[in-house]
């Protein structure tokens, strides 16, 4: 496959750099281009994007940055069918016929399906999902074919024995993760290794969760390794699974795209040593990361109340760190003058039925609003 030909860090196009934070189609040009002249010229090629990434508008944000002015060859482009919003009378064709335009591409070298749980894999197989990508495969407008995934190790068992013919899973794996009861990271490896699907890991520094981590976890790695990033832990760990081809770090600047690069150019696997550091991480990190959002922002689609559910939570979770209790409400009070309140939540529940990681986002969102606008 043409995923072992090359590198094993991929271009997440969910975070791209912005200009207003606020608005989703601010995105900064003139950075994105000198951060994807700098992926490739590094000799790195995977680039990951998804049709509802950034409001809608990052395939066609990397069709400015990178498709039209590099090689076609130069490059691997991947995309995703929205299985999540799709419906019953959707058409999954008229979907990718859309995305090789917004992507101004002929082909992809890898399309996925997006999201797939209990749920979406079942309107799936109704919709003939799979049948249509490896029909689009024989026809050479698709070199692989896969889907990502949020749900249980059986689920995904269940998919792969019914369909054996795809080609690659994109699966949620970091060190936090991997014996999390929900998400199930090391079981949903183990799951892909057993019927031999190489993994795309999505998340593995967890939203930029694991490139923050507390100042006790950061000294552990920072004495091992001086002048390492804890991003590059986290990376490096989903890098040294067995199984895993390719791993994405959703690139905000160039200076973390350099970051990646210094580390992952020669990629050096964990050491056991690493190995039982990034364990006592994990160990730090439950104990102080209460709200665990990868901040996809899945959840705001549709929100009634306009509420930025992962900045929030994000602000929460830095609100319970020592020394920052100010800096957190301060932040949270001048987002509430343009967004919804988190007490203004009339609990719906649209939000949760999004959310990959399963969050029961209501009841979080009564604990935002009673920590930070106290």
């Amino acid at each position: 496959m043409f995923l072992e030909e090359g590198k094993k860090l991929g271009f997440g196009c969910l975070r791209l750099p912005h200009i207003d934070p606020d608005d989703p189609s601010d995105v900064d040009m003139e950075q994105l281009c000198a951060m994807v002249d700098r992926f490739l010229a590094a000799g790195f090629r995977y680039f990951d994007t998804a049709y509802s990434y950034l409001d809608y508008k990052s395939e066609s944000f990397m069709r400015q940055a990178l498709v039209e002015r590099h090689p076609r060859e130069s490059f691997w482009l991947t995309t995703k069918m929205p299985c999540l919003e799709m419906k019953e009378d959707s058409n999954p064709l008229q979907y990718f016929e859309e995305q090789l335009m917004k992507c101004g591409v002929d082909y992809f070298d890898c399309y996925l399906l997006h999201g797939l749980n209990a749920r979406t894999y079942a309107l799936a197989q109704k919709l003939g999902c799979f049948q249509l990508l490896q029909e689009l495969k024989g026809q050479g407008r698709i070199r692989a074919t896969g889907f990502s995934f949020h749900d249980s190790a059986t689920v995904l068992d269940q998919i792969l024995r019914e369909h054996p013919e795809v080609d690659v899973v994109q699966i949620q794996l970091n060190y936090l993760d991997w014996d999390h009861a929900v998400i199930q990271s090391r079981l949903c490896h183990d799951v892909c290794v057993r019927h031999g699907k190489p993994i795309i890991v999505m998340e593995p520094v967890k939203g930029g969760t694991l490139a923050a981590v507390p100042v006790q976890a950061q000294q552990m790695m920072e004495r091992h390794a001086p002048g390492h990033s804890p991003a590059s832990w986290a990376i490096r760990f989903a890098a040294s699974q067995p199984g895993v081809a390719m791993v994405l770090s959703g690139m905000s600047n160039l200076e973390q795209v350099e970051d990646n690069i210094s580390y992952m150019k020669d990629f050096q696997p964990l050491d056991e040593q690493e190995e039982q550091i990034l364990r006592q991480c994990a160990a730090i990190l439950r104990q102080e990361v209460s709200i665990p959002c990868t901040g996809c922002s899945y959840c705001t689609s549709g929100c009634p109340q306009g509420i930025p559910i992962p900045r929030y939570f994000s602000l929460y979770n830095q609100h319970r760190q020592d020394g920052w209790q100010a800096e957190a409400k301060a932040r949270y009070a001048v987002l509430a003058e343009k967004h919804g309140k988190a007490s203004q939540c009339i609990g719906c529940g649209q939000c949760e039925s999004k959310c990959p990681q399963k969050l029961p986002i209501i009841r979080h969102l009564a604990q935002v609003a009673q920590t930070l606008e106290a």
